[in-house]
């Protein structure tokens, strides 16, 4: 997607497990009111621009407003920003009333004890937990926990193909299987055209492949007591074969090394790559004058035969809404949240955002309906599985998405990229965890 993709966290996450203690209760919220007639909410760049979210959002909070009585401060924060500006807030205890977090950092911001956490009381005041896909509740704090925060927007990633390329190329249907998607992807690479476009420069969408291909080949990067293992046989295996699309099967333009802020997203949209593995990547294609009926989405490949687990085409992405636990307004909070996750403001922004509801009776509208849509609805509901919900998640985005990142380069400058030293890419990674 344009700017809503989940960014990996930045390097500040590792202080994150040290604010724990920092954020008890008794501090107003910094920038809120602690009048109930006011609200201070944080939103993510979901849309084309912080001025174009700001379009979307304004008149849902005055509706707002004039049913409840509360006014609504927005701020619209960039991802870049995002998580630093969440970390400070959590580690001083001031911050605002209501903020959206991207779903993947739920336990780690969970670890701070800094969010309210959503127990049967809380989902009662909002609605009820059964309103939403099990999945997107499943990436929304650590399992056996209360989670720490709702589902607000979701996604899945699909593997996007240009009809006409597959066309001229005698390819008949979307790849299925890794096999078939090196095999189509080299039969669409002449000239300065290649099979697939990827963003070997971005850190996020390096750990969200590395963590899908992980499942397919039996890791999910922890063990069951939540210690990493990054370097295990399964993880090197994952790894391997996305460095591959540039290493060995070159399918994958060198210059995806660096790219970085949807920079793949343009080269499929211009005709210069064939596929692509995104989220919910409408909108942006439609931005850059792609017209629908000219692409198809089917699954992300999955290795052939597989089953379970190890048919994860996807991580669980998307963005969750929380209530910062310092809140002097909770009952407004509460009412927010109830009214953001509500059938029809879930259809509303939802269908603006190009995304998905994670309600479940908001998603059953026709909006969602699209060919893009419904294959990433089912992606979600059957084939998707939330990254690791472990307090150093945070971590385990920056330093395996960088690993990635770092043998993506090599593979560009034509060094070769073996087990070996993909294992020892991963193994520096996990050296720098935190030991606790």
């Amino acid at each position: 997607m344009p700017t809503r993709r989940i960014p990996a966290a930045l390097a500040l996450a590792a202080a994150i497990v040290l604010t724990t203690t920092a954020c008890g209760g008794g501090s107003a919220s910094s920038g809120s009111n602690s009048s109930p007639k006011t609200l201070t909410y944080w939103a993510s760049n979901q849309g084309t621009s912080l001025e174009n979210d700001k379009q979307v959002l304004e008149p849902e909070l005055r509706k707002f407003e004039q049913q409840t009585g509360i006014k609504v401060n927005l701020e619209v924060i960039p991802w870049s920003d995002l998580l630093n500006r969440i970390l400070a807030a959590t580690a001083s205890g001031q911050g605002p009333d209501v903020l959206n977090i991207g779903n993947t950092w739920s336990a780690s911001l969970q670890a701070t004890g800094a969010l309210l956490p959503f127990d049967q009381a809380t989902f009662d005041r909002i609605g009820g937990k059964d309103r939403f896909l099990p999945a997107t509740i499943a990436s929304a704090g650590a399992a056996g926990k209360d989670p720490a925060a709702v589902p607000l927007y979701s996604m899945a990633y699909g593997l996007y193909y240009n009809k006409k390329l597959f066309q001229a190329a005698g390819i008949a249907n979307p790849p299925a299987t890794w096999d078939e998607l090196v095999a189509d992807g080299k039969k669409l690479t002449t000239g300065s055209q290649y099979g697939l476009a990827i963003e070997g420069g971005n850190v996020s969408e390096n750990v969200h492949h590395a963590f899908t291909l992980g499942m397919q080949h039996g890791t999910g990067f922890y063990d069951a007591a939540g210690k990493p293992q990054f370097d295990s046989p399964q993880a090197v295996a994952a790894v391997k074969q996305y460095v591959d699309f540039i290493a060995t099967d070159r399918i994958a333009a060198p210059g995806n090394a660096e790219y970085a802020a949807n920079q793949s997203v343009t080269d499929f949209a211009t005709g210069k790559a064939a596929m692509l593995m995104w989220q919910a990547a409408g909108a942006n294609l439609k931005s850059h004058g792609m017209n629908p009926d000219d692409y198809g989405v089917a699954p992300v490949p999955v290795p052939a035969g597989s089953s379970g687990p190890q048919a994860t085409s996807s991580m669980v992405a998307g963005i969750n809404l929380a209530v910062f636990k310092n809140t002097k307004n909770l009952d407004g909070a509460l009412s927010f949240v109830k009214f953001m996750t509500g059938d029809d403001e879930q259809k509303l922004l939802n269908s603006t955002y190009g995304s998905l509801p994670p309600v479940k009776a908001a998603q059953a509208d026709p909006a969602f309906a699209t060919p893009e849509l419904k294959t990433l609805a089912g992606v979600l509901s059957t084939g998707a599985a939330p990254l690791p919900q472990v307090a150093s998640e945070s971590q385990f985005e920056t330093l395996v998405g960088t690993a990635v990142k770092n043998l993506l380069a090599s593979a560009a400058a034509g060094k070769p990229v073996t087990e070996a030293a993909v294992k020892a890419e991963l193994s520096k990674a996990q050296q720098q965890m935190p030991a606790n």
